[in-house]
C-alpha cells in the first residue's frame, strides 16, 4: 500500500524560515483536514449509525491505538461520562502499552499484535459491543491484532486511518479513511492526521450519543455536575425551560443531579 502519511513534506527547508513562515504554512495544511473529514462523511455515518444499533442494545464502545492515535480515543472515552452522563465503562479508549504510554512512549508497544486482544479482555469485551481501531497508518500491528481477534469473535469493527487501502480497513467491517496528505513536518502524524481523527472521534460519538437520547434540543441534559461552570449552565438550561428564576433552578438541579431529571421534576411540580 501507498502511505501517504509517510510521503515528503511539501515544504523545503522549513528549518530556515521564519515564525510567520512556518505558522502561516502550517495553518494552510490544517485547513485542508475538514475537507478530507467531509469527504468521508458516508464511511462516518455508516459507522456511527452501527455503532448506535449495538449500544442501543446494550453493547459499548472500545477504541484502541498507538501513540497519538491511543491518545485521542483515551481522550473521546474519557470526555463522555462527563458530557453525556454515561458510565465509565461504556466507552472506553485503550492504548498500548497501557495508561503509562499516555504520557510517555512505550517502547515497541504498537508492535504487539496480540497484546490488545490481552488488554480488551480486561473489559470482558464480548459480541453486543463494538471496537473502533486507531491508527493513522492504517498498519500498526497492536490495531490489526485486536481488530482482526475481536472479528473472529463477533464484535463489531471500525476504524479512522489515513491511509486507504490498508491491513487495519480490512480487518474493519466499517472503515474510514481520512487522506489528508502528506504532513508539513515529514512523517509527524500528531498534526493533520491527529487533527481528522480528533475531528472524526468528535462527530461518532456525539452523532452516537445524540442517537442514544442523550441531548434534547441542543442541550447535554446529562451531564455531570462535576464543576460551579457546569453546574451554572445546567441552572441555565433549566431556567430556560421551565422559565423559572436562577435560585429555584439551582435548587432543583443540585437535588435531583442533572438537567434531564431537574426538568422533569419541576414539570410535575407546575402541573399539580
Amino acid at each position: 500500500m501507498i502511505r501517504v502519511t509517510e510521503q515528503e513534506s511539501r515544504y523545503n527547508n522549513i528549518d530556515e524560515m521564519s515564525f510567520a513562515e512556518i505558522l502561516q504554512h502550517i495553518n494552510e495544511e490544517d485547513k485542508t483536514v475538514p475537507l478530507a473529514v467531509e469527504r468521508s462523511l458516508p464511511q462516518i455515518e455508516k459507522l456511527a449509525s452501527a455503532v448506535t444499533e449495538r449500544m442501543k442494545n446494550g453493547g459499548r464502545l472500545f477504541y484502541i491505538g498507538a501513540g497519538t492515535s491511543g491518545r485521542l480515543g483515551v481522550v473521546d472515552a474519557s470526555e463522555c461520562p462527563p458530557t453525556f452522563g454515561v458510565p465509565f465503562d461504556e466507552v472506553v479508549g485503550i492504548i498500548a502499552g497501557g495508561d503509562k504510554a499516555i504520557r510517555r512512549a512505550v517502547e515497541n508497544a504498537e508492535d504487539d499484535a496480540v497484546q490488545a486482544w490481552v488488554d480488551l479482555k480486561e473489559f470482558n469485551i464480548n459480541a453486543k459491543d463494538c471496537l473502533v481501531g486507531l491508527a493513522a497508518s492504517g498498519t500498526t500491528p497492536y490495531v490489526i491484532g485486536g481488530l482482526n481477534t475481536a472479528r473472529k469473535n463477533g464484535v463489531l469493527t471500525g476504524c479512522i486511518v489515513c491511509n486507504e487501502g490498508g491491513p487495519i480497513a480490512e480487518e474493519s467491517d466499517y472503515p474510514v479513511e481520512v487522506v489528508v496528505g502528506p504532513e508539513f513536518l515529514t512523517g509527524s502524524t500528531r498534526m493533520k492526521s491527529g487533527t481528522a481523527q480528533k475531528l472524526v472521534l468528535n462527530m461518532l460519538s456525539t452523532t452516537v450519543m445524540i442517537k442514544l437520547g442523550k441531548v434534547k434540543g441542543n442541550k447535554m441534559v446529562d451531564m455531570q455536575l462535576t464543576n460551579h461552570k457546569l453546574v451554572d449552565r445546567g441552572t441555565q438550561m433549566v431556567m430556560d425551560e421551565l422559565k423559572l428564576g436562577y435560585d429555584a433552578s439551582a435548587d432543583l438541579l443540585l437535588r435531583h443531579g442533572s438537567v434531564r431529571k431537574a426538568v422533569e421534576a419541576g414539570k410535575k411540580l407546575i402541573s399539580q
